[in-house]
């Protein structure tokens, strides 16, 4: 039989071993280590993740065994634990206080499924543990609404400290609000750019949020009023692109993705998804056809040196499902739901480690000359 001696810091010292693999630190020192409780050759302690949506969490649950194993005995009985805490590297702002990242999706052009990929990203990241809000930004052709089946819903208003605070519609785990709420729903919305920003301001400071750890900001194809208004008025984590492959596209995405790479608005770029990469069949779930062209995506990524997240195949459920007002990563399709929660996680895992790297996030001064 094996002796050796199983203490709290013979623990820690043996997880010290145990690299997290995004931030290249040990465990210990990062402080993701808690609770350890020892028993009759047993120990159980629990690790603190950067997100529930970690794609790496079985990863380190098996180095942690390994590392107990390895450095104080391989008769040990281990249980790991897995928690998560959701990094942030948030100012300390009036604005959504409650918020701790705030992600900007983002297109070149209409019609790439950017809303579609939201919605998704969204429900996606709600089903792996986290709290999870939508703002739909596009005030003249809001989708959110639609694709969350919840047209015929108003917000309620309710007095908080005094202030009348909009509350945000819920379905299935996601809070959202849009313009398309307050509004009729055929009636078009024909304001000037001042307007529709001041819309948006409402969305921050007059909703309430309560916490979240992933606010996903559906933004208006382009470049325009409301992408200035975003980052000036609210401290962005970061922003992902969503193209398709077809080469108009990427143009149109680049221009895009160099709007938050402009030094005076110098928002992170966490990633590029690339939406309808290919389509396949229902009959045919293992058949690839490529029919809008072939890694237009992981182009766009490798120029700016930023990761592809996700590859979204081009399937007639998206598209039903869409339509029906119910997010298809609700359904559980093996072919959807893969490519999505593959992207939510990875999307999840490069926020986690912009906040461990970078600065904190502060709302852009914009000089006027």
């Amino acid at each position: 039989m094996s002796t050796y001696r199983l203490t709290e810091q013979a623990v820690l010292n043996a997880l010290r071993h145990v690299e997290e693999p995004d931030l290249k630190r040990d465990l210990v020192s990062l402080n993701m280590v808690k609770d350890v409780e020892l028993g009759v050759g047993q120990v159980r302690f629990t690790v603190v993740l950067t997100t529930p949506a970690c794609p790496l969490k079985e990863l380190i649950r098996k180095r942690c065994i390994d590392a107990i194993h390895t450095h104080i005995g391989p008769d040990i009985q281990v249980v790991v634990n897995l928690t998560a805490d959701v990094t942030s590297t948030r100012s300390n702002t009036p604005v959504l206080p409650g918020v701790k990242n705030i992600i900007a999706i983002a297109s070149g052009k209409g019609g790439v499924g950017k809303s579609t990929v939201t919605a998704n990203l969204a429900v996606a990241l709600h089903k792996s543990g986290a709290k999870v809000g939508i703002i739909d930004a596009d005030i003249y052709g809001p989708s959110m609404p639609v694709m969350f089946g919840a047209e015929d819903l108003q917000p309620a208003v309710t007095q908080i400290n005094g202030k009348n605070m909009l509350q945000p519609i819920r379905q299935y785990g996601i809070k959202i609000m849009s313009i398309g709420f307050l509004t009729p729903p055929d009636s078009a919305v024909v304001w000037r750019g001042p307007m529709a920003s001041q819309a948006l301001k409402q969305f921050f400071a007059d909703t309430n949020w309560e916490e979240l750890d992933y606010l996903l900001i559906d933004l208006p194809p382009g470049t325009s009023d409301i992408h200035l208004t975003l980052v000036q008025t609210v401290p962005v984590t970061g922003a992902v692109i969503v193209t398709t492959p077809q080469k108009v596209a990427v143009a149109d995405a680049t221009k895009g993705l160099a709007m938050f790479r402009q030094p005076q608005i110098n928002v992170p770029v966490l990633g590029v998804v690339e939406n309808m990469a290919y389509f396949t069949p229902a009959e045919l779930p293992d058949s690839k056809y490529y029919l809008f062209g072939k890694g237009g995506g992981q182009q766009l990524a490798d120029k700016y040196d930023v990761p592809l997240l996700g590859q979204i195949p081009l399937v007639q459920s998206i598209r039903e499902a869409g339509d029906e007002g119910k997010p298809v990563v609700t359904e559980n399709d093996p072919l959807t739901y893969e490519a999505f929660r593959a992207a939510a996680e990875a999307l999840a895992q490069q926020i986690a480690i912009r906040n461990a790297t970078q600065d904190k996030t502060r709302p852009v001064e914009i000089l006027r000359t």
